[in-house]
């Protein structure tokens, strides 16, 4: 697949994955939507982390160095969308709500396996499908990493345990560094201060572990919440939306 295309505008391909598994960096020359109809994908970029849960798909522009960790069992389904047509998208990557028409576009073009542009109806296919995804609605589950190594170090400490109670001055402790220099830090490399960073890998693990089937309780306990109508206030303040929005029978 190179980057002056094959003469196709979009190709398809489905896969399913076990939890645990991870594709490692790699790009395509091609603009990249994947879709998970099952599980949840992790999409790591340069400086950012992406968290699609089913039913999201993640938007990721041509030449974009990626990587994909499975939580649970994905369902991948994925368009490659040709340089010349993928110009009306968006040139940075982002977390897509994927709504009816989107889904059933998805699964009708990997049912014809890829869009032929001497086919009329492909050709009016692609057009389609891209005014589609220009306009689905983004959703605000990217979290921006630090570069800094001390900074880094606090990143993924409190990804790995976000039900981790230390407070700052002790994980600021931990990483090697004044908590001053680390609040300085963080608001200039991810550009949310370090207690927002926090708070919002906090929320982000959470939107995981509701789409996994977690209760709210249990997504409340696994983020350092004692109070479930704590984290359902500080979850409407992040997302604008109750955490009964992520759970499986609410997705759609």
């Amino acid at each position: 697949m190179s980057a002056a295309g094959d003469g196709f505008l979009v190709r398809s391909l489905a896969s399913t994955y076990p939890d645990g598994m991870v594709l490692a960096d790699h790009d395509h020359p091609w603009g990249q939507l994947v879709y998970g109809r099952t599980g949840v994908m992790r999409v790591t970029t340069a400086g950012r982390a992406w968290l699609a849960p089913a039913t999201r798909a993640v938007w990721l522009p041509p030449l974009r160095p990626h990587s994909i960790r499975m939580s649970g069992a994905v369902a991948m389904r994925t368009l490659y969308i040709a340089p010349q047509v993928a110009g009306p998208l968006p040139d940075e990557a982002c977390v897509l709500e994927v709504g009816p028409l989107l889904r059933e576009l998805v699964l009708h073009i990997l049912a014809l396996g890829m869009l032929d542009p001497a086919v009329p109806e492909h050709g009016r296919l692609a057009g389609v499908l891209i005014d589609v995804i220009a306009a689905a609605p983004r959703e605000d589950l990217a979290l921006p990493l630090p570069i800094d190594p001390r900074a880094l170090a606090l990143a993924q400490q409190v990804q790995a345990a976000p039900d981790d109670r230390t407070d700052l001055p002790g994980l600021a402790r931990a990483a090697g560094a004044s908590l001053r220099t680390l609040q300085r830090i963080f608001p200039r490399e991810t550009g949310l201060s370090l207690e927002a960073w926090r708070r919002k890998a906090r929320m982000i693990h959470a939107v995981a572990a509701l789409c996994a089937g977690s209760s709210v309780t249990g997504a409340a306990l696994d983020c350092g919440y004692d109070s479930p109508s704590a984290f359902i206030t500080a979850f409407r303040r992040q997302f604008g939306v109750t955490p009964g929005r992520y759970r499986p029978a609410q997705l759609s």
